[in-house]
């Protein structure tokens, strides 16, 4: 028998779950109980899903009213056999989104073939597919690693070409290609017939790599249509045995309003930022004190708030807070100065809750000099530098009139009618190209813009449609907005 055992990752939403069902306000409430005896950490590594005493492990399931046979995992096992190597995103941090997990993974059971997940950069779309493909891991056959197709090409000069994809693809499986087979016709073919006929997973990430301009100048085409045709030929088939999970920026137009035909296969959820109970929960998972009696709490929950639950800032502020100089430390880290922003990080917070404030009580605009993407070294090299700056450079290169949109939209520092929006596309557009800015420039801008996810759906008590921007956006797209005035007064735009 087994010394330890664990948690299997595909039960951990389950005993998360199974906590607050059993009335714990947080986890270390719940590891509290047990009065030191196991400890509250080896509590929290039960949680996590960390090997933990054999003894421990049956007690702490009996607590929580859970077959401790049914959710265990010997350690012993293999864990490449339960959580590949090339799972990047997905560990044992994993915190929320318990409800959304349980959703999708049963959509993917029942009859979705294809699920395409949607959002903003660092929003945590990689780790929620890796996590549903974890849940579904018990519908694959046996050898578990060699059933799983991954490719990510969230990569510089990583093939994108449907042809180099599918034939990597193919021989993972042990299929043999000769070079006068390798023909993206030929491919496609027995590629879709291999999902058809095997129980396979197959992850796709950033997938807005492939994607290219449209015949209307719009973006959402892919650059080789191979990947529509394959995507499409799945959803067509009369049986498909496997199964889909496709991450990307930017919603792939064309491919969408076809697909979304097969809505008995297709399905698409766009990822937003964690809600504040979650963000709880990962203060806590991380050693944070997120308790109620702690002076803590109100400044994390204060982070959390001013960057919308993002979770990969959250996650780098939290690592912050834990390493060197503050070793935990969150009310030092509060009132540090940052030494290349020379602000103090309390500054930067409170004068985006103060614009925010103002904007609530009637002053919705402002020229603010917002720095959350610059909040300290980190955040402005593994965020900023690592991730927002490609996706406005994407923008600035293929649509420059949505960048120019989301630019002058960030005068607004709370959600207002779509109407607003033109007004201030149309005046920057006056300024610098010196000419007016048709209605179908401004509605296809607007367009694109929410295509990428940049722009947020909101609606106010009338019910009417408001757009806005999340606070990290802005931030950015207030800097960019400043260049492109000093850029204007130079004479650096036409």
């Amino acid at each position: 028998m087994a010394r330890s055992l664990r948690v299997s990752p595909q039960y951990i939403c389950q005993v998360k779950q199974a906590v607050k069902r059993n009335g714990f306000p947080s986890q270390n409430a719940f590891a509290k109980e047990f009065g030191g005896s196991p400890s509250e950490s080896t509590v929290k590594k039960f949680l996590r899903g960390e090997n933990v005493d054999y003894s421990f492990f049956l007690e702490i399931a009996d607590k929580l009213g859970l077959d401790w046979q049914k959710i265990s995992q010997a350690n012993d096992q293999n864990p490449s056999v339960t959580i590949p190597n090339n799972f990047f995103a997905y560990d044992t941090s994993w915190v929320g989104r318990d409800k959304l997990t349980t959703e999708l993974s049963q959509k993917l059971r029942n009859s979705c073939r294809f699920l395409l997940i949607l959002g903003l950069t660092g929003i945590g779309k990689t780790a929620l597919a890796e996590k549903l493909a974890l849940e579904l891991q018990d519908l694959i056959e046996a050898d578990w690693n060699n059933k799983l197709l991954r490719y990510n090409f969230d990569y510089e000069g990583k093939s994108t070409d449907f042809t180099s994809v599918a034939a990597g693809w193919l021989e993972s499986l042990g299929e043999n290609i000769p070079s006068a087979d390798k023909k993206p016709e030929l491919l496609l073919n027995r590629l879709v017939r291999c999902l058809q006929d095997n129980q396979l997973l197959v992850l796709i990430d950033s997938m807005e790599r492939l994607l290219s301009e449209n015949e209307d100048g719009g973006w959402g085409d892919f650059t080789d249509k191979y990947w529509e045709k394959f995507f499409l030929r799945l959803l067509s088939a009369e049986s498909c045995r496997s199964r889909l999970i496709v991450t990307s920026q930017d919603l792939p137009v064309e491919l969408h309003s076809k697909a979304s035909r097969y809505d008995k296969f297709y399905q698409r959820h766009i990822l937003y930022g964690l809600e504040e109970p979650e963000q709880e929960e990962l203060f806590e998972i991380e050693g944070l004190n997120i308790t109620q009696e702690s002076e803590d709490r109100p400044i994390l929950l204060r982070l959390g708030k001013a960057y919308k639950g993002h979770p990969l800032v959250l996650r780098v502020i939290i690592g912050e807070i834990n390493s060197n100089p503050f070793n935990g430390d969150v009310q030092n880290y509060w009132n540090y100065q940052d030494i290349e922003s020379e602000k103090y990080i309390k500054e930067t917070i409170e004068e985006v809750e103060k614009d925010i404030a103002e904007a609530e009580a009637g002053k919705t605009q402002g020229y603010d000099e917002w720095e959350l993407h610059k909040l300290t070294t980190d955040v402005y090299n593994k965020v900023n530098k690592a991730r927002l700056e490609s996706v406005f450079n994407r923008l600035e290169t293929q649509l420059r009139d949505a960048y120019i949109l989301i630019c002058a939209a960030s005068v607004y520092r709370i959600p207002v009618q779509k109407e607003g929006w033109s007004m201030q596309l149309a005046a920057l557009v006056k300024r610098v190209e010196k000419g007016n800015c048709s209605d179908e420039r401004q509605k296809k801008a607007l367009k694109e813009l929410l295509n990428r996810f940049l722009a947020e759906k909101s609606f106010n008590h009338n019910g009417k449609l408001l757009l806005g921007q999340h606070n990290l956006v802005r931030s950015v797209a207030l800097e960019k907005h400043k260049k492109l005035i000093q850029d204007l007064k130079s004479g650096g735009s036409q």
